[in-house]
């Protein structure tokens, strides 16, 4: 993964509660053995409403997505992680989300930001004309018109996006203590 620690941007106003994994990701674009290309299936039925946001040049490639309460309920599929995540989307604003795409997403490298509604609506305002800025460092969301606000995020989770890494990275890490211990144990213990 690549480290994350701050991103800048245009921000998807997007807004809606309750939006599913279906409609992040629909089934039909499941067939796939890549991840490659799914970001043109995202919000696919969102996109055959005339002017929505997801088609609109003004949004195009913006790497900051904000949703409505339980963003990402619905099944399982890290499939909508990876549709975001090919989309350019680098973080997701929302006042709750799904536990298990929150996961997804975390896995992806795409930082869940949780703030509440008076924050959301205020963002959603200021994504329709200027950038916003979410900081892992300072754990705060930014505008240029000196709104602040402040999320918590487990630190684990926060670690590993600023460091780039997930759990096969942070596996791969111990290398060497895991070789180590296993010479010792099969040396101690010939019989395992």
């Amino acid at each position: 993964m690549t480290p994350l620690t701050q991103v800048h941007g245009k921000a998807y106003p997007f807004g809606r509660k309750n939006v599913d994994t279906d409609v992040i990701i629909p089934a039909h674009w499941l067939k796939t053995i890549t991840r490659s290309g799914l970001g043109r299936g995202a919000f696919e039925v969102v996109r055959a409403e005339p002017g929505n946001v997801f088609d609109d040049p003004a949004y195009a490639g913006a790497p900051i997505l904000i949703a409505g309460d339980n963003f990402g309920c619905g099944s399982s599929r890290e499939h909508a992680a990876w549709a975001l995540g090919d989309m350019g989307v680098k973080a997701v604003i929302a006042p709750s989300f799904s536990d298990i795409f929150s996961g997804n997403a975390f896995k992806n490298g795409i930082a869940t930001i949780v703030l509440p509604q008076e924050a959301i609506d205020r963002l959603m305002q200021v994504a329709r004309t200027d950038e916003i800025t979410v900081d892992l460092e300072t754990l705060s969301v930014t505008t240029p018109f000196q709104d602040r606000f402040t999320f918590a995020m487990d630190p684990f989770r926060r670690d590993c996006l600023m460091q780039g890494q997930d759990e096969i990275g942070l596996t791969l890490a111990m290398a060497d203590d895991i070789r180590r211990y296993e010479a010792a144990i099969a040396a101690e213990r010939p019989w395992l």
